[in-house]
């Protein structure tokens, strides 16, 4: 009977979808399922929720919730992340200075001086999870769903001797998006995809075994639907040579070239049609709607009559820990730790490469050298989030600013003194939330 633990339960939306597949799976249909947060109501609603999926579903698995995280995490096989380190509130404040400054974020979870200061908040947190689990479970496999991915498992991965794994639906809804704009069935698609999260790279999109790259090319130079969905990556491609994963709002916060004007944002950032418009804020202000709003839609699920759709989903989890209990093997992108995977990026840098789960294990690929027209903004990027794990694990607010100097848009937008400023500024109103700093001054 296997454990699998829940940190950061009460997030509703993730905890329901990734217990409705793990129960899927007969090696699990009868697991315990540790539900653990700080936050007792929403700790309370996934519960319920929880408990509704295994009454419909007939399944013979066990809740256990609580408030406190050794207990769920003693003797898992298996444990699931998916944390805020700090309210919306403290959040806010990664976007709005920046702003003062001239920095414009869309997303600012996962890099730039936004990402950064999250990182900074939310390591200390992940770290100390990891530590309990080589307590309390050393054997058990982490998976991490929290932003921002790269930094907190590269740091995790240092920190720890723990098994831990970052998953993005960035790889596989890329995958898909690109299949279905050149007609191609799924299943005759092969590909391989590696770099950094959220700034992978597809090296290789196959059909039926032929390159697709020059069907890719045509759907976006001649659809002007397909070139609107996403006009950051498609001009990312059109210029490399290599469609990049995550959406365009993410991707325009990551690079020099489309938020360092007003004139480019208006042109690349606030009319694609994709999932995620590239305006400022766009991220930020949804959490803001749904603070003032959360119950209600948990309240319509649980209360609907219609019957669940139980049917496994496209999540990752589920399946990695499936073979990770002895089931089949199965091969996923995966964030894990450098060593000797793609050569032309920094030793031990966490990278997102595919890797094979198997019983108690993962075996990354090595993927060797990424293409030259991609590897300055991936290896930057790398370095970036070098620097910016090792300020929060030594306490160095003098690395945090280098660490925020390099990043391309704010490098793109700010000088050196500006960019100090700022970072000044963001670590001060940070102070409280930054427990290895001894210090913010610098």
């Amino acid at each position: 009977m296997a454990k699998i633990a829940f940190i950061g339960a009460g997030s509703f939306g993730f905890t329901r979808t990734l217990v409705k597949d793990i129960l899927t799976f007969p090696s699990m249909e009868d697991a315990t399922l540790a539900l653990m947060d700080i936050n007792e109501e929403r700790l309370e609603y996934s519960t319920k929720a929880c408990q509704r999926i295994i009454d419909e579903g007939g399944y013979s698995a066990k809740l256990e919730p609580t408030l406190d995280r050794k207990t769920a995490l003693q003797g898992a096989d298996g444990v699931l992340v998916t944390i805020l380190a700090g309210g919306v509130d403290i959040w806010g404040h990664d976007i709005e200075i920046p702003k003062k400054y001239g920095v414009d974020t869309n997303v600012g979870d996962t890099r730039g001086p936004s990402g950064i200061f999250r990182a900074l908040r939310t390591i200390p947190v992940m770290v100390s999870i990891a530590k309990d689990m080589e307590q309390v479970c050393p054997h058990a496999i982490m998976l991490n769903y929290t932003n921002p991915m790269a930094m907190l498992c590269r740091a995790m991965q240092r920190e720890t001797k723990v098994t831990v794994s970052g998953l993005c639906h960035s790889v596989q809804g890329t995958a898909g998006m690109l299949a279905h704009w050149i007609g191609a069935p799924m299943d005759e698609i092969r590909y391989t995809c590696a770099g950094i999260n959220h700034l992978a790279w597809f090296v290789k999109y196959l059909w039926n075994n032929e390159d697709a790259t020059p069907k890719i090319r045509e759907a976006i130079t001649t659809r002007p639907e397909i070139y609107n969905e996403e006009l950051v990556r498609n001009e990312m491609f059109l210029a490399t040579g290599y469609y990049v994963t995550e959406s365009s709002g993410h991707n325009s916060e990551y690079n020099w070239w489309f938020r360092k004007r007003p004139d480019l944002i208006e042109k690349y950032c606030t009319h694609g049609t994709g999932w995620n418009p590239g305006r400022y804020a766009y991220i930020l202000d949804e959490y803001r709607k749904m603070e003032h709003s959360w119950k209600d839609g948990i309240i319509s699920w649980l209360e609907n009559p219609e019957p669940l759709n139980l049917a496994r989903g496209h999540e990752y989890a589920a399946s990695i820990l499936h073979a990770w209990l002895g089931g089949e093997p199965f091969c996923f992108n995966g964030n894990v730790p450098n060593k000797g995977l793609i050569t032309n990026l920094p030793p031990d840098c966490c990278v997102e490469v595919p890797v094979f789960a198997s019983k108690g294990a993962l075996n990354s690929v090595h993927v060797g050298d990424l293409p030259q027209t991609v590897l300055p903004l991936t290896s930057t990027t790398a370095m970036v989030e070098e620097m910016a794990v090792e300020a929060c694990l030594t306490g160095n607010p003098e690395l945090v600013f280098q660490a925020v100097m390099y990043d391309p848009l704010t490098a793109a937008v700010l000088s050196l003194a500006e960019a100090r400023d700022m970072v000044k500024e963001m670590l001060r109103q940070n102070q409280p939330h930054l427990p290895t700093f001894d210090t913010v001054e610098f």
